[in-house]
């Protein structure tokens, strides 16, 4: 089964990663035959936009998602959030039970930071915006899941609407049941309609079949990366399969 998917413009984007921080880093990443090359770098971004009171909440995905948000949106206000990552904030969540097996009192930040739509919630916090905010964790498709809910609320009637996305490497409990390289890495990207200026692009998707050979093999870039590296590039079609479903990237003139 197919479907018409859904067609949108990006008009401002950002991204950040250990080691990759500007737009000239992300682009020759893009355009280099090393760009597989999984992210091993530490660090994590200064977040300078955001008061340090607030700042020192986030760990390292939360700051990495407060960067590129931060530097797609400026001073825009009003501008629907869509908050999308696969795993969000597991690393906290493996402290809070880690203190509940042991017995420990629970902190009540560390609580409050490790629910999905917490990067989200600082940011309409720093910047006292009511904007409406969706936070979404669909697996493997959690970019493609994300993309589709932002086009829904542009069809909706909202002018624009920021994507964010952010991902860590999953902490040691949860390591062996990787299915890619997961790395750290976040992007944000300011859409719009498809009539609108900007760089233009289409999602399509279609159920996978026994003959789709397009299996994730253990070990790869992940989805998000993968996206990422498309959108920069200059490949005329993506496709990427994740849950079931072969996801179809296009770029439009």
């Amino acid at each position: 089964m197919r479907t018409d998917g859904v067609r949108f413009s990006i008009v401002r984007h950002a991204a950040w990663a250990p080691g990759l921080e500007t737009p000239e880093q992300w682009h020759a990443w893009a355009q280099s035959a090393f760009s597989v090359a999984p992210i091993t770098a530490a660090g994590e971004p200064g977040v300078r936009a955001m008061v340090p009171m607030l700042r020192r909440r986030a760990g390292q995905l939360g700051k990495m998602a407060l960067e590129v948000a931060y530097a797609c949106l400026g001073e825009q206000r009003d501008i629907p959030l869509v908050f999308c990552s696969r795993h969000g904030e597991v690393a906290r969540a493996v402290e809070l039970l880690s203190a509940l097996a042991q017995g420990e009192p629970l902190s009540p930040t560390a609580f409050g930071m490790a629910v999905h739509n917490a990067s989200a919630g600082l940011f309409s916090i720093a910047r006292t915006d009511t904007a409406n905010q969706l936070a979404v964790a669909a697996g493997a498709a959690s970019i493609e899941a994300a993309v589709i809910e932002a086009c829904g609320l542009l069809a909706d009637g909202a002018a624009q609407v920021l994507l964010v996305l952010a991902e860590c490497p999953l902490p040691v409990p949860f390591e062996a049941f990787e299915d890619c390289h997961e790395q750290p890495h976040a992007f944000a990207w300011l859409l719009q309609a498809e009539a609108s200026p900007g760089a233009a692009f289409s999602l399509t998707w279609r159920a996978r079949s026994s003959d789709d050979a397009l299996a994730v093999a253990a070990g790869a870039m992940p989805g998000s990366l993968a996206v990422l590296r498309f959108m920069l590039g200059e490949v005329r079609t993506f496709e990427h399969a994740a849950n079931r479903q072969t996801w179809c990237w296009s770029r439009h003139a």
